[in-house]
């Protein structure tokens, strides 16, 4: 028997598939991952594709050639944009996004701040996609994995942030609810001691 769960690939101890809904979306995600992203149990990105019927992992570093990304990238009635800050990201906001378009895909990276730079720096297929950025002063709650800075997001984060500025009529807080559940279950398995020396410093 597996110990791990056949859906969210997670421990099964740490089976995440109790907190997960299935979520309606117009806008398709594209959620390019890091290998180093794939097997780690705190990762986030499996939420965001097991609540969201119309998105997609695509794994590793250099997606310049990647056949399946760059066909959907050549879709001529689809409008994408990337979720990656840089010198020409523009502001997340609804009223950006074209009337005209039949639909919207965005990109997200999942990875360290380091390995998504590293993909962004490598993948010259997104940087001909117009990028976009979410609003400054989210506050990312991933208790348990250090930071850079206190308003780093996780994926899932960034994921619900940027689906709730689109799709405000929608409610995707299921997806924080999922996240919260997983960071709240391995902070449980924690002595109390050492998650105050480490996360709480």
């Amino acid at each position: 028997m597996s110990r791990y769960c056949s859906k969210c690939g997670k421990a099964n101890k740490a089976c995440i598939c109790q907190w997960i809904q299935n979520l309606a979306s117009n806008v398709e995600l594209i959620i390019l991952q890091h290998p180093n992203e794939q097997n780690r149990p705190l990762g986030t990105a499996r939420i965001l594709q097991l609540s969201l019927a119309n998105s997609q992992v695509f794994v590793g570093e250099n997606f310049s050639n990647h056949q399946q990304l760059n066909s959907l990238l050549n879709e001529s009635d689809t409008v994408h944009y990337v979720l990656f800050p840089n010198d020409d990201s523009k502001l997340l906001a609804q009223e950006a996004l074209p009337s005209c378009a039949k639909k919207v895909r965005v990109i997200l990276i999942d990875g360290t701040w380091r390995k998504a730079y590293k993909i962004w720096q490598l993948s010259s297929n997104l940087h001909t996609l117009p990028s976009i950025h979410l609003p400054e002063g989210l506050k990312g709650q991933y208790l348990i994995r250090k930071a850079p800075s206190e308003n780093s997001l996780s994926t899932v984060e960034a994921g619900y942030h940027m689906l709730s500025i689109l799709e405000p009529e929608r409610d995707f807080s299921p997806l924080l609810t999922a996240f919260e559940k997983m960071i709240q279950f391995q902070i449980d398995q924690m002595p109390k001691e050492v998650f105050e020396k480490n996360y709480r410093e």
